[in-house]
């Protein structure tokens, strides 16, 4: 067309490489190609057009969260000679309606994040990972903190729920890991720790979080309930490491770990990794971080319980095993996510695998044979109806030698012959061996031998040292008092 300003058409046409033809088809419809098509019109009459406005309008305008199945299926009802391929069509129709005419939707405010500012706690689920600790299931959280500019994550494996202890544990560990406090730590509400809870609990958690940001200085917050987005910068993470996780058991070739500290050192490695990607960031942020304080912060809970003639103690819904000698004695417990110190007084005595209720409500126990052999020995039959029997062997191949005893033997000489078995086991320290001569003699079919088993498992005489002791004098003594002689 420029051409054309200057030169006729076919000139024009010759300057610009087209056909004399095409220049004067172009100079008698000057529109581009794609505005010459028709608009598309419809095929095949409207199958809604009757009842769109009639009938699905009313209901979006009466119940805005109504799912488009759900009208489908009830249009299927009304209408039965529709079919359901209109379900597409409606869907769309639906679409477009609430585009139009729909309530206004929340936004998303993204937000820019400053370095040392911001760290964010919450917890998630880890039961589908399939995690077995010594051959059992292990029921888990993970407690997930991360830093809101770098990216800095911990994580720390939670065996109960989502508590308060195990918020504090997973916290502290965090910032000791890290070296350092932001200056703002966000939770998600504990709304677990809080239900069923009455107030004055809830208050007290309250005021413990508190005192537990005061005492890092940080300024305690929380997101709305049931709004996730509102921890956004560690709700999306949850994916990535659990993603994360589930690429390093699949590369593994195992699910299976021999104790919760081997699989804690396997989710501290993955976490390292990831950190390690992001240590330029990291260490920019480090350097805004606040000063940690002289010490950690209590990360437990402190109740007080009594020893009673069971030879244990009652403690949420759990019955504990002590030694026999604290029977009638209160002691101080602090409870921890995964464990239980006790104390008499000021003295630290033990401390014990933290359990857990049965979901059902029934009583758990952890029971430690070791506190109650010695009773057990003078009364074996009270082993039959025992209530934490199953609980009470240290290892399942026990159990098994129990019930092959009980199938061949009567009651009170199988009784008789599986105490005397963990007696050996406790007094000799031979746990695991004489637990692998049990295994060896129930793959043969053979009932244990308590004559060779002590002599397997007694001292060897030849074997022990021989100690000679010279006595001083009376003498040696008293010039040793006195500061003389050689004694001095």
């Amino acid at each position: 067309m420029k051409f054309r300003q200057t030169s006729s058409t076919v000139v024009a046409a010759a300057k610009a490489s087209i056909s004399p033809a095409t220049a004067y088809r172009i100079e008698g419809d000057p529109r581009l190609p794609s505005l010459k098509g028709e608009p598309r019109q419809r095929r095949r009459p409207d199958p809604l057009v009757d009842i769109f406005d009639a009938e699905i309008v009313p209901m979006l305008e009466a119940a805005p969260g109504l799912r488009s199945v759900a009208i489908f299926e009830e249009m299927m009802r009304r209408h039965p000679e529709l079919g359901t391929g209109i379900r597409r069509t409606l869907e769309r129709r639906i679409r477009s309606w609430r585009a139009l005419h729909g309530e206004e939707r929340e936004v998303i405010f993204r937000q820019t994040h400053e370095p040392g500012r911001l760290g964010l706690s919450d917890f998630t689920d880890m039961g589908n990972a399939g995690i077995t600790i010594a051959g059992a299931p292990l029921a888990h959280r993970l407690y997930h903190f991360r830093l809101a500019y770098s990216g800095f994550e911990h994580a720390h494996v939670v065996l109960g729920g989502e508590s308060f202890v195990a918020l504090a544990e997973g916290l502290q560990n965090a910032l000791w890991t890290l070296g350092g406090a932001p200056r703002e730590h966000r939770s998600d509400s504990l709304s677990a720790a809080f239900r069923n809870l009455d107030r004055e609990v809830r208050e007290d958690l309250t005021r413990r979080y508190e005192d537990l940001c005061g005492h890092y200085t940080m300024t305690p917050s929380r997101n709305n309930a049931g709004i996730a987005h509102e921890n956004g910068a560690i709700e999306g993470p949850h994916g990535h490491l659990k993603r994360a996780i589930e690429d390093a058991l699949l590369m593994r070739g195992s699910r299976a770990f021999d104790d919760l500290p081997a699989y804690r050192r396997f989710i501290d490695e993955i976490v390292g990794r990831l950190n390690a990607r992001n240590a330029k960031r990291i260490d920019l942020e480090r350097a805004e971080l606040g000063m940690l304080p002289g010490r950690r912060t209590a990360d437990y809970e402190e109740v007080s319980v009594r020893v009673t003639s069971s030879g244990g103690f009652l403690l949420r819904k759990v019955f504990y095993t002590v030694p026999s000698r604290l029977i009638g004695h209160r002691l101080r417990v602090r409870l921890h996510d995964d464990r239980l110190t006790v104390f008499i007084g000021g003295t630290e005595l033990t401390t014990l695998p933290r359990g857990r209720a049965h979901p059902s409500g029934k009583h758990g126990h952890v029971i430690d044979y070791r506190h109650v052999i010695h009773s057990l020995r003078r009364k074996p039959m009270a082993l039959l109806g025992l209530v934490y029997r199953d609980q009470i062997f240290p290892r399942d191949v026990y159990r098994r030698t129990f019930e092959a005893l009980l199938e061949r033997l009567p009651d009170r000489q199988a009784c008789r012959v599986i105490v005397e078995l963990l007696a050996l086991a406790h007094e000799r320290g031979c746990e695991r061996e004489l637990a692998d001569r049990l295994s060896i003699a129930l793959e043969d079919g053979d009932l244990p031998d308590m004559a060779s088993l002590r002599t397997r498992f007694s001292p060897d005489p030849a074997a022990l040292p021989v100690v000679t002791v010279q006595l001083a004098t009376l003498a040696a003594y008293d010039d040793a008092l006195l500061g003389t002689g050689d004694a001095a």
